[in-house]
């Protein structure tokens, strides 16, 4: 085979939605010259016998193949770039940090019309009353569908139309509203073209409650590094005004003609920020989640683009909109696991790019948490974060009281303790709301044959049913998997029961001890959409609800002022993990969960259920709140040469036998070679080897520094593609993983 290159014409190096980790070559249309197809702009290329769209991102004088075997571009889809360069830098930093192909970092940012060709062209759907829809206006139709009685109201205070993006940032729901009025002829859908936004009159915007001294002053101190990166770290207690920080920043970035970016970690879990922003922010606001529907995401993704949303309120995915003049970037509870990608494809952290983009972008990016990432805690100890303590306000009642409440010491009626009942009809009398955790869902974890001791396990993992008692199943929260709820045992036959407490068994228990308080449930088994979270809380901000029994999604964002006691189930779980993370999690969310109680006027009470109270990390909490147990964490870290202290990278792997995956890694590591300052660690099976029928193992990769780690995983990785195992197995590599079970 000829590989001269000294033959070559100049090629065009092409970023295509496949496993390869390097870009292809092409030639260039014919009759055009590579310089003519910019970085950023979409092509259509062959790929084998199929066709496929690429991005360009650059052009070379010479190809490694001989110009007889080079493909031409069959066409361009853009006039103009679609990613901007910083944009696309971005991307290419984040394929080359995660070691992912580019092709597929690039795709994955992109919506799925877009990906397939969809014009980027700026355009947005407008929604108009017909005159048959205003004289239905006039006569209060339709009588018996408010909410799109209410969607013809608000169409009929602008004549000229709304635009689908302004009323996504308006409300949620709105679209099935508009398809029915549509179909009655009350409303017209069109395209129109985008503009941008126009000026922004922010005079007239509601001006927000007054700012505590130090709210003042971290406002101050942020807006003074517009125009140049800083990244600041925004600790408070819940409850202390940090979304009233963000606000105001948002507010100066929009008066500087600049838009910003707000990222939370999970969109459906977080009504009330999204709510106070459409109240304080009347501009368009383009909302980016993983559960919209792709014309949803299109429209959003397009007014980000076009200048016409001049802010973007998403989750982890929303790190890479592409928003024009981008002047200020906001994480929201920036501690939470959800920033980072977990399962399938690149596995990033929304958090590290966001700061990256911000460094690329020369503009302040805040990370706000009541329970900053030790490896947050790390940088500001050295200097390259500035942390900004929010301290109570004034006008918040005084901190709640915390307590532990020993589970060997007192009687426990089906998973509550004698004290913690007791404080809750104390609560309940004095006319408090109450607030029950427990991070596990359904009525029990086990169904057990109390004769011969069988328990229901999956068939597919290393794991045993969940039982759900209302549903009358059995479930696996690994796999999916569902079966029909047995009442004798499947080996011996005698009869069976539930062992142990989930949030629905404990609401069950508090309906039986408090019949007269109304209560609810928020866990993944209640709520489906934005929408039922929204009843969720209105249930409890109106008075309806006495009492809330929820899994960690109530640790998020929300706002209960009328909560005055939290208790904490099951506190135990973390404490004895083999995860080196746990003990920081399990800190987390016991500081988060407890700042739900007492944000009113009234002050709050805090009981934590737990069999292990002398354990160091609760005493720490108890005596010195989260700064002091982060304090003594971090120097535990340090003297195990654990992250942040050490880098990180872990090699996963999946096959249908357990011999086939660790075979692979065993490969993998023998390719290594001799790396004096790498060290790799195994392989094992994972801490649940078995997953929705397959087998999972892992391969620790460990290094003093970040660049060194790096250095030896680009050395490496070519090897690991190389080796015959590793078209056998599925596998992926997880760099600074959160998860190393």
């Amino acid at each position: 085979m000829n590989t001269d290159s000294s033959t070559s014409p100049e090629v065009v190096k092409i970023a295509v939605d496949c496993p390869l980790r390097t870009l292809l070559d092409y030639l260039p249309p014919k009759g055009r010259a590579a310089a003519e197809l910019h970085p950023g702009v979409r092509v259509r290329v062959p790929m084998g016998r199929r066709e496929a769209i690429g991005v360009v991102i650059g052009r070379a004088a010479e190809s490694a193949l001989a110009s007889g075997r080079l493909r031409a571009v069959i066409e361009t889809l853009d006039d103009e770039p679609l990613l901007e360069p910083g944009l696309l830098d971005l991307l290419l930093w984040t394929a080359s940090y995660y070691h992912h192909p580019p092709g597929e970092v690039i795709c994955a940012a992109l919506p799925a019309a877009i990906r397939s060709g969809a014009t980027a062209r700026a355009q947005q759907s407008w929604l108009q009353l017909t005159t048959a829809g205003r004289e239905a206006v006039s006569a209060g139709e339709p009588g018996r569908a408010p909410r799109q009685r209410e969607l013809l109201q608000r169409l009929a205070t602008d004549p000229a139309g709304l635009r689908t993006v302004q009323l996504d940032a308006e409300a949620t729901g709105w679209r099935e509203s508009a398809r029915a009025l549509q179909r009655r002829g009350w409303i017209a859908i069109e395209e129109r073209s985008m503009t941008g936004s126009p000026p922004l009159a922010t005079s007239a915007w509601p001006r927000g409650p007054e700012l505590s001294p130090e709210q003042s002053r971290a406002v101050n101190d942020i807006d003074a590094e517009a125009g140049h990166y800083s990244a600041f770290v925004l600790q408070g207690a819940t409850g202390s005004g940090k979304t009233e920080v963000y606000l105001r920043l948002v507010v100066r970035a929009l008066e500087r003609g600049q838009s910003a970016l707000v990222l939370v970690p999970e969109i459906g879990l977080t009504p009330q920020l999204l709510a106070r922003f459409r109240e304080r922010l009347p501009v368009p606001m383009a909302v980016l989640h993983s559960a919209l529907k792709d014309g949803e995401r299109l429209a959003a993704w397009r007014a980000a683009r076009a200048g016409e949303a001049r802010v973007v309120i998403g989750t982890r995915s929303a790190v890479f909109a592409p928003l024009r003049n981008l002047g200020l970037i906001v994480i929201d509870e920036e501690h939470d696991s959800s920033y980072k990608q977990h399962e399938g494809g690149c596995r990033y952290s929304a958090r590290d790019v966001a700061v990256r983009r911000a460094q690329q972008a020369a503009v302040p990016v805040v990370l706000g948490s009541a329970t900053p990432s030790l490896e947050t805690l790390q940088n500001v100890q050295q200097g390259r974060y500035r942390q900004l303590p929010l301290p109570r306000r004034a006008d918040q009642a005084a901190a709640p009281s915390v307590a532990l409440i020993d589970l060997r010491a007192h009687a426990v009626h089906a998973g509550l303790a004698g004290p913690v009942i007791q404080a809750i009809g104390r609560h309940l009398a004095g006319d408090g709301q109450v607030l029950v955790y427990l991070n596990r869902r359904g009525y029990a974890p086990t169904l057990l044959c109390t004769s011969c001791g069988w328990i229901a396990p999956c068939t597919e993992c290393d794991a045993r049913l969940t039982v759900h008692q209302g549903a009358a199943q059995l479930r696996c929260h690994y796999c999916g998997a569902a079966q029909p709820l047995p009442q004798r045992c499947a080996r011996c036959g005698f009869a069976v029961r539930p062992v142990g407490q989930g949030t629905e068994r404990v609401a069950e228990t508090l309906a039986e001890l408090f019949p007269a308080a109304a209560q609810v449930r928020l866990d993944r088994d209640t709520v489906r959409s934005a929408a039922d979270i929204d009843a969720v809380m209105r249930s409890l901000l109106e008075g309806r609800a006495r009492i809330l029994v929820g899994t960690q999604m109530v640790t998020k964002g929300h706002h209960f002022p009328g909560v005055t006691l939290v208790a904490v189930l099951n506190a135990d779980q973390g404490l004895f993990s083999t995860d080196f993370r746990a003990a920081e999690r399990l800190a987390q969310t016991i500081v988060q969960v407890a700042g739900r109680a007492g944000r009113g006027e009234r002050a709050g009470e805090v009981l934590i259920q737990t069999a292990y109270p002398d354990h160091p990390l609760l005493q720490s909490l108890l005596s010195g709140g989260y700064e002091s147990f982060a304090a003594d964490a971090l120097l535990e870290r340090a003297t195990a040469r654990w992250p942040p202290f050490s880098r990180l990278a872990l090699l996963r792997a999946s096959a249908l036998s357990a011999a086939q995956a660790l075979d692979f890694l065993n490969a993998a590591r023998e390719c290594a070679g001799l790396q004096p300052e790498a060290r790799l660690l195994g392989p094992v099976s994972a801490s649940m080897a078995r997953r929705a029928g397959r087998h999972h193992a892992q391969l620790l990769i460990e290094h003093a520094g970040r660049g060194g780690l790096h250095r030896f995983l680009e050395r490496w990785l070519p090897e690991v593609e190389r080796l015959p195992a590793a078209r056998r197995v599925r596998w992926a590599l997880d760099v600074d993983p959160l998860d190393i079970q």
